[in-house]
């Protein structure tokens, strides 16, 4: 895991802010919308990984690319899941740790693959971007879509919005939730998943239909339910039968993703106590060895990664892991040697870069460090602690307006725009004018300026 823009105390879980940059237009109108308020997304290379692996049957059934489409968890603790584009599937960390099974997951995420293939997010972004209706609807939801935009998109907003203008934007109507339904047991059929999994989840919510919307599950709010739903549900999970046998890999996926959360979100007490609930060996050491770091003892954790990779050496997350415990300990070189092993086996996974660089810059070694870092922004600019380190490594290579440049975009990220304003501008007097990194520390100063207006 990579560190963000802060670290928790859950020791080493990585939150950081999430946005979209790229375009200076949908910044903009971010600026204009109300005041949005950030949630950060727990970013983590093994998690993304895994989520992909369960992702991609389900996604390929549904006619979208599983390397487009990304799975991210939202550092919260309540169920749900949501689409705000075409291009990612968000799940809070509460609802995955709810679920039973793989397939359970895997209908939380063909659900919401659903949404996409079916065009309600896109129906809905142009139908309502041009109903400017109270508090600036119409540009709050274009900003809105903005948080997971396509391509080089640039520019965006937090995740976590708070007001009426996202709950109405994520607020699904029935005839689109039956919709999704159906379809997301079709996809769900088609990947080889039973389809009993999108029956077990809604009655995860049995009940809850009858409460007063402020009592409901954050789920129940964006996506109504109804006797109707389920009975719906149940017919078609009729209709297709078992179509599925359980898949090794989806298993073992589900089991290391959920693993895993456990033990950075519920007490290290708690996961040592459950190490067996786990079939897979390697995960009880990783759940093992994590439980054992954030209680600060390195050696008892050390020794339980050790035996994890000793299962499979060639998983560059376990390495990343044995990277993360030895940096944060303070044994840069041998943290180095152990990110390096992850980069070795996963040379382009953007997190694992950012915590190669990470290490390298702790060891000394400056240019190696820039090199990595630049590589790991060029694949995903959206990490703040990548961001931080490249900013520390421009300065200490005497690049001071390629320093400013991206400790501005790292404030403008977290949504400080008053900071970021202040780096930019001291990037613009450093940096050739009309260059590119020039060109982009104009964009975040504008942002900045039209922030300040709008105080």
């Amino acid at each position: 895991m990579n560190y963000a823009s802060f670290r928790s105390n859950l020791c080493v879980m990585v939150f950081h802010l999430f946005f979209r940059l790229a375009s200076i237009p949908a910044f903009l109108i971010w600026l204009l919308a109300a005041p949005l308020q950030a949630q950060g997304l727990l970013r983590d290379a093994d998690l993304e990984y895994g989520l992909k692996q369960l992702a991609t049957p389900i996604l390929s059934a549904a006619g979208l690319s599983p390397s487009r489409v990304k799975i991210l968890v939202v550092n919260a603790p309540s169920r749900n899941a949501f689409v705000v584009s075409n291009d990612a599937i968000f799940v809070h960390y509460g609802l995955i740790n709810q679920m039973q099974s793989a397939a359970m997951l895997q209908a939380v995420l063909a659900h919401e693959a659903a949404h996409i293939a079916n065009g309600h997010i896109t129906r809905r972004m142009t139908n309502l971007a041009s109903a400017r209706t109270a508090s600036g609807l119409g540009l709050a939801l274009a900003a809105v879509a903005a948080v997971a935009g396509a391509g080089d998109a640039a520019g965006g907003i937090a995740l976590g919005t708070q007001g009426s203008a996202r709950a109405r934007f994520l607020k699904h109507t029935r005839a689109e939730e039956g919709s999704a339904d159906q379809s997301g047991i079709r996809f769900m059929a088609s990947a080889g998943v039973d389809p009993q999994g999108m029956a077990d989840v809604l009655d995860l919510f049995r009940g809850q239909e009858i409460l007063a919307e402020t009592r409901q599950d954050a789920y129940l709010r964006s996506h109504p339910l109804s006797r109707d739903r389920l009975r719906a549900v149940q017919g078609f999970v009729a209709a297709y039968g078992n179509t599925g046998t359980e898949d090794p890999s989806a298993a073992y996926w589900f089991e290391r993703v959920k693993g895993k959360l456990n033990a950075y979100t519920r007490s290290p007490k708690w996961t040592l106590g459950r190490l067996k609930d786990s079939p897979y060996a390697d995960v009880r050491l990783l759940r093992e060895a994590i439980a054992e770091h954030r209680q600060s003892r390195t050696k008892q954790a050390m020794r339980a990664i050790d035996a994890a990779i000793a299962q499979r050496p060639n998983d560059p997350f376990l390495h990343d892991q044995r990277g993360q415990i030895l940096l944060e300990t303070r044994n840069f070189q041998a943290a180095t040697a152990a990110y390096g092993r992850a980069v070795q086996l996963a040379p382009n996974d953007a997190l694992l870069l950012s915590g190669y660089g990470g290490a390298l810059l702790a060891s000394g070694d400056i240019r190696r460090a820039r090199s990595v870092l630049e590589k790991a922004r060029g694949i995903d600019f959206r990490d703040g602690s990548m961001l931080r380190d490249l900013s520390v490594a421009y300065a200490k290579s005497g690049q001071n307006g390629m320093a400013a440049l991206v400790t501005a975009e790292r404030y403008a990220l977290a949504g400080r725009l008053k900071d970021a304003g202040v780096h930019a501008k001291r990037a613009v007097g450093l940096l050739s004018t009309g260059a590119a990194p020039w060109q982009r520390a104009q964009d975040v100063l504008i942002a900045s300026e039209r922030a300040a207006k709008r105080r």
